[in-house]
């Protein structure tokens, strides 16, 4: 999960740095091939850039990303580091080191002003990184704005993190793990629901004592705790991974949120399942544990449309199919729309996949773009 490899970096990239290195070439050549070679591996994925950026008074705004219509992503900039990096992760391109490259928003203020703006966001997630990254009192900076009265459309507050298995001290005996837990119940005072987004891709990494402590502390403060991960070639493909991942995490009070295919980003050839076999994993280890183990929605791809659930495989005039669903949507006007793509036993994405009983998918006769109400003096 932590420990590069060789074959984590397709062969073509390998070569050029490895040759470029072999023949000794000056730091400024190096640096240029090595900005070629990120570019290569798809840094954003699913137009992260292109299209999840809001807009306020015909601006970029940086560090917050808009996709679906009810949540806001936002990068604060002391956030964008984590306790430690996962090889897989599809967020790499924010641990490089390359600005360019980065999402980060410098300090809650257009956060605010957007939020201001747009009232049908219900749900602000903080992300990175990792923002237990952040001591306490610069976690809320961030997290204390959205408390105002003004923002009470905004009723839930979401954080992304994998602290609990990589550091759990940071919630049970950290300097200012107290203070975090009075934040949280600051949020829950305010009427505000607090939800701890985890990271976790295998049950090892639940096993230790301080783990469950840090989730008891958590769920003490009144948080909600839910964990989500993709399914990951040579670390949790298979379905006693996740069956046993889910029942230890029903044992702690965390919630099975999602179970996601792995983003064509990165080192993806190396972690990559088709999506057939993912299909395998999941119905399989949905089928070892009881109803309250059940809860994770997969395998899901969170492509450029919106998240795309593979509900299962039918046979239609003789033909094998599998079942696709748009849980979210970019176009909130799909969300929940059934659709079919012909089988394919290699297919990792969707844009490998066929469309089936149709000759386009939902979204390519929409207009593929959030929709919101205007509002009066902000644009998007």
């Amino acid at each position: 999960m932590t420990f590069p490899a060789r074959e984590m970096v397709p062969p073509r990239i390998y070569d050029l740095v490895s040759d470029a290195l072999s023949n000794g070439v000056d730091r400024k050549q190096l640096h240029a091939i090595a900005q070629k070679c990120r570019q290569d591996l798809n840094p954003h994925p699913s137009g992260q850039r292109e299209h999840n950026v809001p807009l306020l008074d015909g601006e970029p705004v940086a560090g917050l990303q808009h996709k679906y219509r009810h949540t806001l992503l936002v990068f604060p900039s002391q956030g964008q580091t984590c306790h430690s990096y996962c090889s897989y992760c599809f967020r790499w391109a924010q641990f490089v080191g390359d600005a360019d490259l980065k999402f980060a928003a410098p300090g809650p203020g257009r956060m605010i002003d957007y939020l201001r703006g747009h009232r049908e966001v219900t749900d602000v997630l903080l992300t990175g990184g990792d923002p237990l990254i952040m001591s306490t009192p610069v976690l809320a900076r961030w997290v204390t704005p959205l408390l105002a009265p003004d923002l009470e459309h905004v009723t839930n507050i979401r954080i992304g993190t994998k602290a609990v298995v990589q550091w759990p001290y940071r919630v049970t005996s950290g300097p200012d793990a107290d203070e975090l837990l009075r934040l949280i119940e600051a949020c829950a005072a305010a009427g505000k629901s607090v939800a701890i987004m985890l990271h976790v891709s295998h049950p090892r990494e639940l096993e230790s004592e301080a783990a469950a402590a840090a989730v008891a502390r958590l769920r003490s403060a009144g948080a909600a705790v839910r964990a989500q991960a993709p399914i990951i070639r040579h670390v949790n493909d298979s379905p006693q991974a996740w069956a046993t991942m889910w029942r230890h995490m029903v044992r702690l009070g965390i919630q099975p949120y999602y179970t996601f295919v792995e983003r064509d980003t990165g080192a993806s050839s190396f972690f990559e399942v088709p999506l057939a076999r993912a299909l395998t994993i999941y119905q399989q280890a949905q089928r070892a544990v009881s109803g309250l183990a059940r809860t994770a929605r997969g395998p899901v791809m969170s492509a450029t449309p919106g998240k795309i659930a593979i509900d299962g495989e039918t046979v239609v005039n003789g033909e094998r199919l599998f079942v696709l669903r748009l849980l979210q949507a970019r176009d909130d006007a799909l969300a929940g729309t059934l659709f079919f793509a012909r089988h394919s036993e290699s297919a990792v994405w969707i844009d490998h996949l066929t469309p089936a009983l149709s000759t386009s998918w939902p979204w390519e006769s929409s207009r593929d773009r959030i929709q919101f109400e205007p509002i009066e003096g902000v644009s998007r």
